[in-house]
């Protein structure tokens, strides 16, 4: 009797280690691309792993922001997230790297490249702040949308433009640019943009079309300013409780589906250029001689940064890969 109850005991707590639901916050919406493919992700993933680990989307924000889904997975109420941008780089500065401003230009494929030969790095860096993660997508170019018709980059000084606030890397870029930041929530962007709060805004092409600023603004500078990433992590102590056999395919079907992701984007993007440009908003051509100007302004940001968001190890790996 002594022996069966050890037996099961043993049994119930091989189980639980190796069982694991982890809850996600997403700020995509239902219905969106990103929503479908994490469905299916997870899915596929309770499927090949015969119901050990399954996955549970929240999504439209119903967990709240970036900096809420952060601060409830660090007290173990979600397990995980998507997160971009600052809230990323909170957890780790370096991936910011592929972030900087004037960095990339108008060439995405190159800056996808980029991520690809740093993902190595930026993993190890990860997993010391407390994550695993499942996988890198792109969130697109960033442009700059204006009720301003500017000729180049010179003259957007003294534009008053929306600013994600403690985002350092958008703080030195404004500075630099000498632009007159105003730092508000993201849901209030539109409504200042209508009042005259802001002139400009910036974001990548899907989101200028799904939060409306398009609606509200006539220009649109045709010359990126960077590259958004993001990134599907889980926390360290979640992962744990999943088996080496299964987090193996956990790994590999979330590989497959961020590829997924990354395609959608890519396409989603052209299409809401397009849709912007046919919605009136015209597109502003700047001179080849603001490629000299940006060069210089991304030598400022990072000789601003390094060492403060980012390390000089990752800028140097940044370099290299470049």
């Amino acid at each position: 009797m002594k022996n069966l109850v050890t037996a099961s005991l043993v049994f119930l707590l091989t189980f639980s280690a190796h069982a694991a639901r982890f809850k996600i916050g997403v700020l995509a919406p239902e219905g969106t691309n990103w929503a479908k493919h994490m469905k299916d992700m997870g899915k596929e993933i309770k499927k090949k792993t015969d119901g050990k680990v399954k996955f549970k989307f929240y999504f439209g924000g119903a967990q709240g922001d970036e900096v809420d889904v952060l601060r409830k997975v660090r007290i173990n109420q979600l397990q995980g997230g998507i997160f971009t941008g600052k809230t990323l780089g909170d957890i780790y500065g370096d991936t910011r790297l592929v972030e900087i401003p004037f960095v990339f230009g108008d060439d995405r494929a190159k800056a996808w490249s980029t991520v690809e030969k740093l993902t190595p790095y930026f993993d190890k860096g990860i997993q010391g702040a407390g994550f695993e993660n499942l996988g890198f997508f792109e969130i697109g170019l960033v442009y700059f949308v204006s009720q301003t018709k500017t000729e180049n980059l010179n003259a957007l000084k003294g534009v008053k433009i929306w600013s994600w606030e403690g985002d350092r890397i958008v703080e030195a870029m404004i500075k630099k640019m000498q632009l007159v930041s105003v730092p508000l929530p993201l849901p209030d962007v539109l409504s200042s943009l209508s009042t005259g709060i802001i002139e400009a805004a910036y974001a990548p092409a899907m989101p200028i079309i799904a939060l409306q600023w398009s609606s509200k603004v006539k220009y649109l500078v045709d010359f990126p300013i960077a590259y958004s990433l993001g990134s599907f992590l889980i926390s360290n102590k979640a992962w744990a409780k999943v088996s080496p056999e299964h987090k193996k395919i956990v790994k590999e079907i979330a590989k497959k589906y961020m590829a997924k992701v990354n395609e959608s984007n890519i396409a989603d993007n052209k299409e809401a250029l397009s849709l912007i440009k046919n919605g009136g908003v015209e597109f502003l051509k700047f001179p080849k001689s603001d490629e000299d100007t940006a060069k210089t302004l991304k030598k400022e940001i990072m000789t601003k940064l390094k060492g403060k968001l980012f390390t000089a190890e990752g800028l140097k790996k940044l370099e290299a890969a470049l």
